[in-house]
């Protein structure tokens, strides 16, 4: 008698490497058949992308989408004259780009070494076609990041410097590692610039606010990147969101 685990024919028909992909189920892919996976994963290729690299520039043609499967993209919007601004930021499992645009509006770069699962537009569109679901989850992911950006309008807009850099850092935390209870730590994705850009603030109110922060105990931070967060609630408060 055979000791391997019996599998569903459902759970059969899974290709390998989505079984053992970490994004899958908080992602789009989390609402595909079995059947619709393999059809996707015919036509999908893995990609890992330096720090710093392009990954899509604003104004270039759309002919692949992507799934973030770890990492961190930096969004950003240029003007006419050439300044640029840093506008949203995608962690794992955000589906990266916009259904049936033909050309980007932003440019899409990677703040770290990211891991991309990209897939041609045509063969995504038709699954779109095919499965209310999935249209679904992408109108989901939408609101979400509307829901996001009017937040972070607020945030821009009405907080103080403080509560500026410590929403910055809990919107990192909280997306690295969202099941974070008792704190966690991770690598800043951007530099002190960028996040400079993305609050605007100077670069010198950036670093006297990580200053205070951490001479309050509410970050710990080492060799100016690796950041620990003791208690993501007191994170929280310092942001302004009590």
């Amino acid at each position: 008698m055979s000791n391997k685990p019996h599998l569903s024919v459902e759970e059969g028909q899974i290709p390998q490497i989505c079984k053992a992909c970490e994004a899958r189920h908080g992602g789009i892919c989390g609402v595909l058949s079995p059947e619709q996976l393999a059809q996707l994963n015919k036509h999908s290729s893995r990609r890992t992308i330096d720090g710093g690299a392009e990954v899509i520039g604003q104004g270039e043609s759309v002919d692949a989408y992507s799934n973030i499967l770890r990492g961190v993209v930096k969004l950003s919007k240029m003007m006419a004259d050439g300044r640029q601004q840093i506008v949203g930021l995608q962690f794992a499992p955000d589906f990266m780009g916009r259904p049936f645009s033909r050309e980007s509006a932003l440019t899409a770069e990677a703040a770290t070494e990211t891991e991309i699962c990209a897939f041609p537009r045509a063969a995504l569109e038709r699954l779109i076609a095919q499965s209310p679901e999935l249209e679904h989850k992408l109108y989901d992911q939408s609101l979400k990041e509307l829901d996001e950006a009017r937040d972070w309008m607020l945030t821009l807009g009405r907080k103080t410097a403080q509560e500026k850099v410590a929403s910055f850092l809990h919107l990192i935390a909280t997306h690295i590692d969202p099941l974070a209870e008792d704190g966690c730590t991770f690598d800043l994705p951007l530099s002190r610039a960028d996040i400079a850009d993305f609050l605007g603030l100077t670069i010198e109110t950036v670093s006297r606010q990580m200053t205070k922060l951490r001479n309050e105990k509410i970050v710990i931070i080492e060799n100016n990147r690796h950041v620990r967060v003791p208690d993501i609630e007191r994170l929280n408060a310092a942001a302004g969101n009590d």
